[in-house]
């Protein structure tokens, strides 16, 4: 089994790079670079559908021979202000030359192709609530399964505040039986704040075949192949995170621990 928690390389530059060989899986990779002014991030994905999120910052970017202009302009994710985002279908080239400290995310999984360059926000991006007490969280559907943007990618944005659970009541999605439940692989890409605070996250089976529970950084990605996955926001820090979600099925669809079916009532 691939190691869950991923740490980012450095401070700076192409911090992440996650294929979906490197996950010991089929469908997602996740890319993170933390541009300083005049820095850039560029690629070209054969097979691969992406979707450009400006977590923070602003970049000038171009994408399949079309200059898309300056994008961005949540200089702190914290914010909660919707984000800028940009689908690159496979095949071609994209750059993104940072006019401001920028980071910038790549979320891709496997495309046929044929959708044309797009910007998925912020407009279309509205901030949302969900669930009740210490569960509440915000969210920023990028790019969920009501919005027909990609062929794959199923991608949004989570705010935690400080003390709150999340991706809680547990839950999993680790089995292709449509419309019960559907196979998405996923990843979380974590910010804290305050930077050196820490949030939790557990990923684990019914039967406790997997059991990981782990203490996450600001910055850190943790890889979610199977089971259930909550995380928590210690007393004092705001947790955000960026899902990025793909399988055979571009829907979401999962089953609740049945321990904690009681919550739903």
């Amino acid at each position: 089994m691939a190691r869950l928690l991923r740490k980012p390389s450095g401070v700076s530059g192409h911090v992440h790079a996650l294929t979906p060989e490197a996950a010991g899986w089929g469908y997602v990779g996740f890319d993170l670079w933390r541009l300083a002014p005049g820095e850039t991030a560029q690629g070209r994905l054969e097979g691969r559908e992406a979707i450009l999120v400006l977590v923070e910052g602003r970049a000038e970017v171009t994408a399949g021979g079309e200059r898309i202009g300056e994008m961005g302009d949540r200089l702190d994710v914290f914010d909660r202000t919707p984000p800028h985002c940009l689908y690159v279908p496979p095949g071609a080239d994209w750059r993104a030359d940072a006019t401001t400290p920028c980071t910038l995310a790549l979320c891709t999984a496997p495309s046929p192709g044929g959708r044309p360059v797009q910007r998925l926000g912020p407009e279309g991006i509205a901030l949302e609530e969900r669930g009740a007490g210490t569960n509440t969280r915000y969210i920023n559907n990028i790019a969920m399964e009501g919005r027909d943007v990609a062929d794959s990618l199923l991608v949004t944005e989570v705010f935690t505040p400080a003390g709150h659970w999340s991706s809680y009541p547990p839950h999993r999605h680790d089995e292709d039986d449509f419309p019960r439940i559907t196979y998405l692989e996923e990843t979380y890409y974590h910010r804290l704040n305050p930077g050196d605070g820490f949030g939790v996250q557990r990923v684990f089976t019914d039967d406790l075949d997997l059991d990981e529970t782990m203490a996450v950084a600001d910055h850190d990605l943790v890889l979610v192949p199977r089971g259930h996955h909550p995380c928590a926001a210690p007393y004092g820090v705001e947790m955000y995170y960026l899902n990025v979600m793909a399988g055979p099925r571009r829907a979401w669809r999962f089953q609740t621990h049945p321990a904690y079916e009681r919550l739903l009532a």
